[in-house]
């Protein structure tokens, strides 16, 4: 799949410019041309980048940028601005953007700056997921697949399994697990290991996939091939 780029730009050739030559090198564009459609968009179609103009009518983008910020977005913005003081680069990383570019610019400055974005943020990505055998588990979305298949979990289940995928073949302990997975003062059944294990098992295994999750008699618990 393509790189989603959101382009909020009220200048509609330079807008266009960008459309163009994004689109040459192989990404998806969606071009707002003002701050509100810029923010509606970023809301619904959650793009990979965002290049956004200061200076627009209705919503600029700096507050624009502060809006995604405050919900909790971390896809990366580069600000265009005709703007070049020190005071205002401030101002503009301090309302959350990544990165500024000054008007007018290189065409191939910008595609440098946006290949560094998205490569920095498949890096981070690909460290909230977390993969063993045709396991995968993903931290941020606190989503669990088994080859294609989609495996919903329980907020403890999807705990207990991300420490053993944080872990693979290690052998841990029960006292290991409850300290890790359930805390210190945990003071419930001590069985609760054994039922959390058995109810991975039978969604890991639903469509008779391999074991992963092995039992190590008298110690606790390994997952491995």
């Amino acid at each position: 799949m393509n790189p989603h780029i959101l382009v909020v730009e009220d200048e509609t050739k330079l807008a266009r410019f960008i459309e163009l030559e994004l689109g040459y090198e192989g990404y998806d564009i969606t071009v707002a041309n003002d701050g509100l459609a810029g923010l509606t968009a970023a809301r619904d179609i959650n793009p990979d980048l965002i290049i956004l103009d200061w200076l627009m009518p209705g919503l600029t983008g700096l507050e624009l940028c502060r809006r995604l910020r405050a919900t909790g977005s971390k896809t990366p913005v580069i600000l265009l601005t005709a703007k070049d003081d020190i005071s205002d680069r401030v101002a503009g990383l301090d309302a959350g953007a990544d990165d500024y570019v000054t008007k007018p610019f290189s065409i191939e400055e910008l595609l440098a700056r946006v290949r560094a974005h998205l490569r920095r943020s498949q890096d981070d990505d690909d460290a909230d997921v977390l993969h063993f055998d045709d396991l995968s588990l993903n931290r941020k979305t606190r989503e669990v697949f088994r080859g294609k298949r989609l495996i919903e979990l329980t907020a403890k289940e999807f705990d207990l399994l991300e420490y053993l995928i944080s872990n693979p073949r290690q052998v841990i302990t029960r006292d290991r697990i409850l300290e890790k997975v359930w805390g210190y003062d945990f003071m419930g059944d001590s069985n609760i290991i054994e039922v959390y294990i058995r109810y991975l098992r039978l969604k890991l295994e639903a469509e008779q996939e391999k074991r992963l999750i092995q039992t190590v008699r008298g110690v606790g618990y390994v997952l491995r091939e």
